[in-house]
């Protein structure tokens, strides 16, 4: 593909609460086994987008170190490769990326020295399959100065959360509204641009001597009625999980025969950082119904419409029902689980009982009393 990829993958959302106190959004589990910034970077293989670049900021040592090696997405060509940028103190600069666009200014010579003549440009946050030459061939046909990907919610309330759009008959945007509080449009856009790159290169560098950072409001609304911008409309499955509502749902699609089989059984596939564990393991007793469980874990209970992360243990006479549990959590014997989201690393104490309403999950953040010295 004739482009290079740019991953937003430094933010933070409030609306994670305690989940992004560990760890950065795109960094965080999803469907027992991947990371969410998995189903960004497998697409950007899976296109042939050879040149990535990954920009993090807020708490990224796990991000950092998940995307420590290429190879796991095939990007260690000699022509391409994955390029993981902080913000760093120089000369000329001592501010961290004071927004989307302002993170992309600060590696701006990740552009000029590249060739491509295009731009994809993702969030590190979003759960879905694209072809990004589809979305590019769109581009090119309509004549467009940015693309953007844009996904059509059944819910009006949850596109709130997210930029809203207004297209005419031909598919141009009319109007660009960031996070309103009310809406009657349920037409979002999915974080997902394309853009060509000796024009990008000439945006930014007018935001930033404008003294404007960030990509949406500064670039893509400001420009609405000067330049060509189109929407492409995603058909298949999109989620984003920066709320916590969002991501308990999107981990409990997965529980979905259709939606589990749309990712990893039919092409093309999604790629992830390996760890050598074992295989799960049932102990007599166990009982495991309509649930995803990951390598390396011990079940000793019951477990039911539930996603077990890696090295979890389940103690004897434990039920968890609806739940959410994250890496290497150890849950002692005679304990009741039950809509909640439990926090990787936690030592959750025998005969304990953690309950959360429906339609209001628990977050459950417990002290890891193995790791205490």
């Amino acid at each position: 593909m004739r482009a290079i990829g740019i991953v937003l993958a430094g933010g933070n959302s409030n609306r994670m609460k305690e989940l992004s106190n560990k760890r950065a959004i795109a960094a965080m589990p999803v469907a027992g086994s991947f990371r969410s910034i998995d189903f960004t970077l497998s697409n950007m293989s899976n296109s042939h987008v050879q040149k990535v670049a990954v920009l993090t900021q807020y708490n990224s040592r796990s991000l950092n170190e998940h995307l420590s090696s290429s190879k796991w997405w095939d990007f260690g060509r000699k022509q391409g490769g994955l390029f993981v940028f902080t913000p760093t103190i120089t000369a000329d600069n001592g501010f961290w990326y004071r927004g989307t666009a302002d993170a992309i200014y600060q590696n701006l010579n990740f552009l000029k020295n590249s060739h491509e003549p295009y731009v994809v440009i993702t969030s590190g946050d979003g759960v879905y399959k694209l072809d990004y030459n589809k979305v590019l061939e769109y581009h090119i046909a309509k004549k467009a100065d940015i693309t953007v990907v844009t996904k059509r919610l059944d819910n009006i309330e949850d596109s709130t959360r997210f930029g809203i759009i207004g297209v005419n008959e031909d598919g141009r945007i009319t109007q660009f509204e960031e996070k309103p509080l009310v809406s009657d449009s349920t037409i979002i856009s999915t974080g997902i641009y394309i853009i060509r790159r000796r024009q990008l290169i000439e945006l930014i560098e007018k935001s930033a001597a404008e003294e404007r950072h960030d990509f949406v409001s500064d670039i893509l609304i400001r420009y609405k009625n000067v330049k060509r911008i189109y929407a492409y409309e995603m058909n298949s499955y999109w989620s984003n999980i920066a709320s916590v509502d969002s991501y308990y749902k999107t981990n409990m699609d997965f529980l979905n025969k259709e939606i589990r089989d749309y990712f990893f059984k039919q092409y093309p596939d999604v790629y992830s950082k390996i760890d050598d564990l074992p295989p799960a393991k049932y102990n007599a007793g166990a009982m495991v119904k309509n649930s995803l469980v990951s390598s390396g874990c011990i079940i000793n209970g019951v477990v039911e419409n539930s996603v077990l992360f890696k090295k979890v243990y389940v103690g004897n006479n434990c039920t968890i029902k609806n739940s959410i549990i994250l890496n290497d959590v150890h849950i002692g014997d005679n304990t009741y689980i039950e809509n909640c989201i439990v926090e990787s690393r936690d030592t959750i104490k025998a005969n304990t009982t953690h309950v959360g309403e429906e339609g209001n999950v628990k977050i459950v953040v417990e002290k890891n009393d193995r790791y205490v010295m």
